[in-house]
């Protein structure tokens, strides 16, 4: 009778020690993005909500974005795990080279044959596998992929307000709604700044502290809607950004970078993207690649230009169609302007991911993170792994790595391990019985 009881008990112990893939109990996640928060942009604010995070929570030192340091660029990289190269968003405009077409930011959101070029969205990946997943104008969330579109996509639009606190809770509670109500497994939240702000008014300005005491007021208004939606044991919440900001310089303190001051553009350029900050790409007229690299090669101490199959291959750009066979990338604070001088904006990125004012911050707490945690710095394309990994999402073949980001979660195997070492000790009991 008692060997029979020992079996019992042993058996009860290998059921209970399941992975908790096949035990489907995985939390739900939510991914924010605040776009253009730069990694150190809560260092000179009061931040309360975002300190207790660091002691409840996870906190990165900083996150590398990938090269192309823009909002749709990254944003992409971000939810696909994939570099630049790969996944074919390498730019915020949507363009063709052959019929001149240019479409800004806002309107590419839901142009389909931007987004979707083989690399699959978590969104995508996620519902083909039974979650219920939505977008709240992140970028790509409003184009289908293979034809597929995400369960609930609310896509940005021209004119949306960026900085009303209002509408950034009123934001909060449908994004509630929809794992209460509706039973969403992943969502992923947008907000315009603290972009909008770095670019109007320049990253070291009152402005800009300004807003950061706004997303942290919004941060401890989101951690109040978990608790209040009975959501704390089962939310995950990643806090995260596109890129950092740096301030532009102007012709009072710098030579600026003029490309008429070095080329015929009209003569010499079939096409160009430039105008956008430190990153910018032409498309020479045929026969000309080599007189146009000629002249931009030296031209400005402060431009770097490569010709595509010179681009270093640790930027993970150069091998996509899509990237012009001219490519150049101006120093930090230096846009790159064709014509003429544009002062449009005070604070710019797409320079070097390589530069500290371009990384971005993360945050990140919930049931599944550890607390008080420091993580060290890791490239942003390894989010997508972890948040596969915190769904129970069998992940698309993406350039990530969990190794990155295993440490910050909490040690869910070593329940698993002590089941199985009390299941190797009762037959090791019902042996000598």
């Amino acid at each position: 009778m008692k060997s029979e009881l020992l079996l019992v008990l042993a058996l009860s112990l290998c059921v209970s020690s399941k992975p908790l893939s096949e035990r489907k109990t995985y939390n739900k996640l939510l991914l924010i993005s605040f776009d253009g928060f730069r990694w150190d942009y809560d260092l000179d604010v009061d931040t309360p909500n975002l300190d207790q995070l660091v002691e409840e929570g996870v906190k990165a030192k900083y996150i590398n974005p990938p090269a192309i340091t823009m909002t749709s660029p990254s944003h992409f990289t971000t939810i696909t795990g994939r570099w630049i190269e790969d996944h074919g968003v390498v730019h915020n405009l949507m363009f063709n080279v052959t019929t001149g077409l240019r479409l800004t930011h806002k309107a590419t959101l839901k142009k389909s044959e931007w987004w979707d070029n083989g690399a699959l969205p978590l969104w995508i990946t996620a519902q083909n596998q039974g979650l219920k997943t939505a977008s709240f104008f992140y970028p790509g969330g409003g184009a289908n992929y293979s034809g597929q579109a995400v369960d609930r996509s609310l896509v940005g639009y021209h004119g949306q307000p960026y900085d009303n606190e209002t509408d950034w809770r009123q934001n909060i509670d449908t994004v509630m709604g929809w794992f209460t109500k509706e039973d969403f497994d992943f969502v992923t939240l947008y907000y315009g700044e603290p972009d909008n702000v770095g670019h109007n008014e320049g990253p070291e300005t009152p402005a800009r502290r300004k807003i950061i005491e706004q997303i942290d007021r919004t941060i401890g208004y989101l951690r109040e809607a978990i608790h209040k939606n009975g959501l704390t044991d089962h939310l995950n919440v990643i806090l995260t950004s596109d890129h950092g900001m740096t301030t532009i310089k102007n012709a009072t303190e710098v030579n600026e970078i003029k490309l008429s001051n070095y080329m015929n553009l009209l003569n010499l350029s079939r096409f160009d993207l430039l105008d956008y900050g430190g990153f910018g790409m032409i498309t020479p007229k045929e026969g000309k690649e080599q007189e146009v690299y000629n002249a931009l090669k030296n031209a400005h101490p402060n431009l770097k230009v490569y010709k595509k199959d010179e681009i270093p291959e640790h930027f993970h750009i150069g091998k996509h169609e899509r990237i012009q066979p001219i490519v150049l990338l101006a120093d930090l604070g230096f846009n790159i302007n064709s014509k003429i001088i544009l002062h449009i904006n005070k604070g710019d990125h797409g320079f070097s991911n390589e530069e500290m004012d371009m990384k971005m911050f993360f945050r990140a707490f919930g049931p599944d993170f550890r607390n008080n945690f420091l993580a060290e710095p890791f490239d942003s394309v390894s989010i997508y792994p972890l948040m596969c990994k915190l769904l129970g999402v069998v992940p698309e073949a993406n350039n990530g790595s969990l190794s990155d980001t295993k440490g910050m979660l909490v040690d869910v195997g070593g329940r698993i391990q002590v089941s199985f070492t009390l299941l190797l000790l009762m037959i090791v009991i019902l042996t000598f019985i």
